[in-house]
């Protein structure tokens, strides 16, 4: 699916591409969880060590996100360039977003809630973080973190729900509470994020894209035994570079056994019924 919807997408035209790569897929509408990667950092060769082998026409595709591509490229090439600079651009986000300047950036979009805010009404709208499942690309689209209930969420824009998980990664969330411990949501309690007032227009941006934009379809679920779909539901698991968060873990152990004797319970009161 994943792969399919990054076909799907149209390239641009020589115009969109007039100021600069970057700077017109971060406006693309379905791309506003994506920060600005320094160039920098996309220019120094060892950042992007490996990705030659996950990316096709790797040379090309980093000419295009660099604005070095030839002007006199064929059309049909450069949509499929396209599409592999996406790809490139992505993994290369994934890795941005765990280093200091790449934390700071997303620090600001955090404090501006525009990744969402939880839908559990316990969380009391707790901002929410993007994440990926896998850091293999095509595997899993992104979700949405929560610090307070430590569980993730589909985004409820089609278009989010269809980024790749892997241009986020499985670690992001977590250094980003290990960096910014203030930040971390107390599990009772009103939460407090620095308050940061956006511009009258990104207001006006948001709202008009909440009204357009349907809501993921995932997160839609059929009537039935409520122990069952609890049963069903897969654990989340913090993992920082694929090793479990220590302190997490304790967490989550007893967090299996409320989980569990509740599941008990639910089991018991179906039977009766």
């Amino acid at each position: 699916m994943l792969g399919r919807t990054v076909e799907d997408v149209s390239s641009g035209s020589d115009s969109d591409y007039s100021n600069s790569w970057i700077s017109w897929f971060l406006s693309s509408k379905g791309n506003e969880y994506f920060c600005e990667v320094d160039e920098d950092y996309i220019l120094d060769r060892f950042n992007l060590t490996g990705l030659n082998n996950e990316v096709s026409n790797y040379g090309q595709a980093l000419d295009l996100i660099t604005d070095n591509l030839d002007d006199d490229i064929q059309d049909e090439l450069r949509g499929a360039l396209d599409v592999q600079a996406r790809l490139l651009y992505g993994l290369i986000h994934a890795r941005w977003i765990v280093t200091a300047r790449g934390l700071a950036k997303m620090l600001e979009k955090y404090k501006r809630v525009e990744f969402g805010r939880c839908p559990r009404v316990l969380c009391q709208s707790q901002p929410l973080l993007p994440v990926g499942l896998s850091d293999i690309p095509y595997e899993k689209s992104v979700k949405l973190y929560c610090g307070r209930c430590e569980d993730v969420y589909s985004p409820k824009s089609s278009r989010h729900g269809s980024i790749d998980g892997a241009y986020f990664g499985t670690s992001f969330p977590h250094l980003f509470f290990m960096v910014y411990p203030n930040l971390i949501p107390p599990k009772v309690g009103p939460i407090e994020i620095p308050p940061t007032r956006p511009h009258e227009s990104e207001v006006n941006k948001r709202n008009r894209r909440t009204r357009e934009e349907p809501e993921n379809p995932e997160n839609v679920t059929e009537p039935g035994s409520t122990a069952a779909a609890a049963l069903k539901a897969d654990r989340y698991r913090p993992r920082i570079y694929g090793f479990q968060v220590h302190e997490i873990a304790k967490l989550q152990r007893w967090q299996e056994a409320v989980r569990d004797r509740q599941v008990s319970r639910l089991e018991a009161l179906e039977d009766l019924s």
